[in-house]
């Protein structure tokens, strides 16, 4: 067995090309672990904390921070017999689909990304003759190095030159929140982490002010590349919105009956630390009216000449996150009860701001929810998610004078906004969605005829 082997960049979601370096939690001569996180990595779907797949000793960091490389790329080197004993490395076996394998045949597996049951197609990439086949998604393969002991690189740098500082993921949205340059840091924490205290001591620092000085307004600006999920997400609302004619409609309606049943379920042993909000009764009011307007939860397939219609809902939730808007997705929300859409929403959005969510939770969705209203937005017009035919806009619940039984008082009330792809849903189909939804939020009693 290889002494030195080499951890290619895995796939870690379906077509996956290459992702960047955003951290790495290991330096040359670490000892590591199976499963332990040595590295984390932004793909266009979201941050990816990659596991270990050997115990050893690392010698080699073979990808800087901020650098962005392809799938099956090596990105660290371990040393697997850190006591010499094993035999010099023979030569590399021949690759199996694009992989290498050991001796025994075996194609070696990354704990948390398996081998798929079949190839994946990707997308050619330019100046890759190679990357037009299919190939199997990529796994961490040993790769035989030569005998003499390895050199360890220098410490990381990140593309301007300037330091690397250490510093795990929720400190650094701490100090990104807060405006404080890492760099300038000096850690506290163990081997130099940069911890929170560090953060939140440095605002307590005297900033010297520059001199006023009349300069060319480019010194005020900032230039920030176009890449990962907003990268990802620019161009999926591209081609959403030049492919898929919308058509948005809108619905206001009075939703008191939804706010004091909230109110009364709270204080119920069932929902009891559950945190109940206007978002899971339009989750669930949204599963309950696609039932009677299936055509909703549907996906033209152009290629195919066909429109597949679903027997389940993917219910995709937005979520503003510090790297940009993402869209995770609770499987099967249709078969979940009030208190378990509840449950699922809230780790949703918990897992979605600290950059947690896994790719393969973003993908597949059926539908999807837009809360604007957690920003005090009645209402919008929003975009569908490429593959989809609906998304609803929740607007922001308020005081306002409604007639009830002849008489002006003051109501909750909410704005809905659905916007729908023509060529699946039609203006009588997509109405009647909208209106079962209001309905459902405006009096919940009326589920029991669903």
């Amino acid at each position: 067995m290889p002494r030195y082997k080499q951890f290619p960049l895995p796939d870690t979601a379906e077509g996956l090309t290459d992702a960047e370096i955003l951290t790495w939690h290991v330096r040359p001569g670490d000892v590591v672990k199976v499963n332990q996180v040595i590295v984390e990595i932004e793909t266009a779907k979201a941050a990816v904390e990659l596991p270990c797949p050997w115990d050893g000793v690392v010698t080699e960091v073979l990808v800087q921070v901020g650098q962005t490389v392809d799938v099956g790329t090596p990105i660290i080197t371990i040393d697997v017999d850190p006591s010499g004993a094993a035999p010099a490395p023979a030569p590399a076996p021949a690759p199996v689909n694009g992989a290498a394998v050991e001796e025994s045949g075996r194609v070696p597996t990354l704990v948390g990304y398996g081998p798929k049951s079949g190839a994946a197609k990707r997308r050619p990439r330019k100046g890759n003759p190679a990357a037009a086949a299919p190939v199997a998604p990529a796994v961490p393969a040993p790769v035989a190095a030569p005998a003499p002991a390895p050199v360890a690189v220098a410490e990381p740098v990140a593309p301007q030159g300037g330091y690397v500082p250490l510093a795990k993921p929720p400190v650094r949205k701490l100090a990104k929140d807060l405006g404080v340059d890492l760099r300038a840091l000096t850690g506290s924490g163990p081997g130099g982490v940069i911890t929170r205290e560090d953060v939140e001591a440095s605002l307590a620092a005297p900033v010297a002010e520059p001199a006023p000085s009349a300069v060319d307004s480019g010194a005020r600006e900032r230039r920030v590349p176009i890449k990962g999920v907003r990268k990802a997400t620019a161009q999926a609302m591209v081609d959403s919105a030049f492919t898929a004619p919308h058509v948005t409609e809108f619905l206001t309606i009075d939703v008191t009956p939804m706010m004091e049943l909230r109110a009364r379920l709270k204080d119920t042993p069932e929902f009891r630390g559950v945190k109940l909000t206007p978002l899971a009764f339009a989750a669930k009011a949204v599963v309950l009216a696609a039932r009677r307007t299936p055509d909703v939860n549907a996906a033209w397939d152009g290629p195919a000449g066909e429109i597949v219609y679903k027997d389940y809902v993917h219910l995709g939730i937005a979520a503003a996150t510090p790297r940009g808007l993402v869209v995770p997705k609770v499987r099967d929300a249709d078969r979940m009860s009030l208190r378990e859409l509840a449950v699922a929403l809230e780790e949703l959005a918990t897992t979605a701001r600290e950059g947690r969510t896994k790719p393969s939770d973003m993908v597949g969705g059926t539908f999807t929810i837009t809360n604007v209203g957690v920003f005090g937005v009645d209402t919008g017009t929003p975009i569908l998610n490429p593959g989809e035919s609906g998304i609803l806009a929740l607007g922001a619940i308020r005081d306002m004078p409604w007639v009830v039984d002849g008489q002006v008082v003051p109501r909750k009330v909410c704005q809905l906004a659905l916007s729908f792809d023509h060529r699946v849903v039609d203006g009588q189909q997509g109405s009647q969605f909208l209106a079962d939804v209001g309905a459902l939020l405006a009096d919940p009693a009326v589920a029991i005829t669903y």
